[in-house]
This record gives C-alpha cells, structure tokens and sequence, in this order.
C-alpha cells in the first residue's frame, strides 16, 4: 500500500496498540455531480494525490477509500463517481449505481455541490438525498471564486431551505481553505470504535490500480472531449526489480480514429502521456519505473457489463 505522509501519527499506533476509549472511525460518503472537486477535495484532505483529477466531469470512475488518521479518529472516506442522470452506456449506469451505493453504511455524507451553480442535477441528487438515514453536510465549494464574500450570503439562505442539512461548510478544495473545519464537524459523527486500518496506510486499493488511475488521468488531460471516455486502462504487467518496477499497460480504445488520437503524430502524444504519468509513478511508489504503453481497440467495451467486470469496474458494488 502506499504510505502516508506523517510518521508520528505511525509510531503512535506502533508504540502503544491500545486506543483511547472515544476514539472514532467510519466510513464517510463524498458525493455530487461530476466535476465540482470531490477528488481534489480527498486528496487536499489526505495531504497528497490519491484520487485522480482534470478539468473534465466523470474522471472519477471507481469508488476509491481514503484513510485520514489522527490521534483521534480515522476517517473512511469514500469518493465517488459523480452521480448524473443521464445513463446511456452500460459504465455511465455502474458509476451511478456506485455512487448511490454509497449513501448506505456509512456514518455521514459530503454531499458537495459548486457555490456559484446549482443546477437541476443537484436537484436530483438532492431527492436521493433526502432519503438518507444518516447526517448529511453540505459542503458549498470553490467559494474561492466569490470576489465579495457577502455574495456567498444569499447562497446559504437559499440551501438552508432545501434541506435540513446537518450542517453547511463552505470550502475551496482547491485551495484547502476551511477544511480544518470540515474534519472538525465530521469527527464526532463517527462511531466509536477503533481504527480500520494501520496508521500509515491512505488507501485499500492495490499500486497497480493507481497506477492505472495515473495513466488514464493524463490521457483525460491531454485529449480532446469525447475520446478520454471511451478510454480504459489496463495493467498486464507490473513487476518490481529491486529498486525498479517495470509496467506494461494496455490502453484500451473503441475505435481505430481514437487509437491514432491517443498515439498522436509519430507517437509523440503517446510519449508524452507516458512521461507524464511515469513522474507520477515514481512518486507514488518511491522506485524508478519503467513504463511502457500499448493502444488497442476493443469495439463497445463501454457498454458491455462483462467488459467492465473485466476492467475492474463494479468490483466495488453489489450486483444489480
């Protein structure tokens, strides 16, 4: 697993296995529509990258635990897909069906939308919401961009009357203004109970599935607006050498027009992906990789449920 940030909060749980009778751990939802920060609000959170971001909604795909430790408490959190109306292909319905899943078992719910755009997807996020047993904060992001804060005023009166909600956060994950006070009012909505998961780890998902992650990160980056979700990635190798990891991904297309977009001019494209994610890589991991990237198309792997299960979508929700 990959290690987190802080050693003093790893050798207080090394040094002595018992915890303080009020100490606190659950599992805490992070929703909304696609592309209002959820991601970047997970990884400011955590102190460093986790969850993969660009500029384009529905980069998230995969439900994705984030462990946050402190003397205190350990928070699960979960990130989601953005959840949408619109279900057209077989992958837009499991992100949804994820995303919805974890409304359930959980002791909170982030529900986060952008301060400055309300939009009927909200709305309809909002109906699901109101069905949900357990507390729910509304976190109002990218307040960042209010010139005059007075603005923000008429904001939280008109939310206030939608929702009872637990409690209202404005935020700017982008700049991690005002999380302090986010995780001060999450903390106590946690069961007591001990903690999950050693101190030094910030996620259950394997290397090999980051990786992956960082690879499709770039290439949403990079590309134009259609291409990057037909888009899939795939590991087939991933061996580590002592002080060297050695990757072979397969980056999956549905057409042969998108596999010449993805390799660019002379491949130049493809080189630059490569390069880009392998940094990445080599951070995460804390070894030398060397990376290497195939393109192949694989006609409808979007809209084929036995397709994804393949890919690991739907790995992380009840059958439906």
């Amino acid at each position: 697993m990959v290690e987190a940030h802080d050693d003093v909060i790893s050798r207080f749980f090394q040094s002595d296995t018992s915890v303080a009778a009020d100490y606190r751990c659950g599992y805490v939802a992070i929703v909304g529509r696609p592309n209002v920060g959820k991601s970047t609000l997970l990884n400011h959170v955590l102190g460093q990258k986790l969850s993969i971001t660009s500029r384009k909604p529905q980069t998230t795909r995969h439900r994705l635990l984030g462990i946050h430790t402190t003397e205190q408490a350990q928070v699960l959190f979960v990130d989601t897909p953005g959840m949408h109306r619109q279900q057209t292909k077989a992958i837009n319905r499991m992100m949804n069906r994820s995303a919805q899943h974890s409304l359930h078992d959980v002791a909170a719910v982030l529900w986060v939308v952008d301060a400055k755009r309300w939009t009927e997807e909200d709305d309809w996020i909002l109906e699901r919401i109101k069905g949900v047993q357990v507390p729910v904060l509304l976190v109002l992001n990218k307040v960042d961009r209010f010139a005059d804060k007075s603005e923000l005023l008429p904001v939280l009166d008109s939310c206030h009357a939608r929702h009872g909600f637990e409690a209202i956060v404005p935020v700017s994950a982008l700049h991690g203004q005002n999380l302090d006070r986010l995780m001060t009012l999450i903390t106590p909505l946690l069961p007591l109970a001990p903690p999950l998961f050693a101190a030094d780890q910030i996620t259950d998902r394997s290397e090999r599935f980051l990786v992956a992650e960082l690879i499709r990160e770039k290439i949403m980056r990079q590309l134009g607006d259609e291409v990057p979700y037909e888009v899939a990635v795939e590991i087939e190798r991933f061996e580590e050498e002592g002080r060297l990891t050695r990757i072979h991904a397969l980056i999956l297309v549905e057409r042969e027009g998108q596999k010449a977009i993805v390799i660019g001019e002379r491949g130049d494209r493809l080189k630059r992906i490569g390069s880009e994610a392998r940094v990445d890589m080599e951070q995460l991991l804390g070894r030398k990789v060397m990376l290497h990237l195939w393109v192949k198309v694989r006609s409808g792997w979007s809209d084929d449920e036995r397709a994804l299960r393949s890919l690991g979508y739907g790995d992380d929700q009840p059958a439906s």
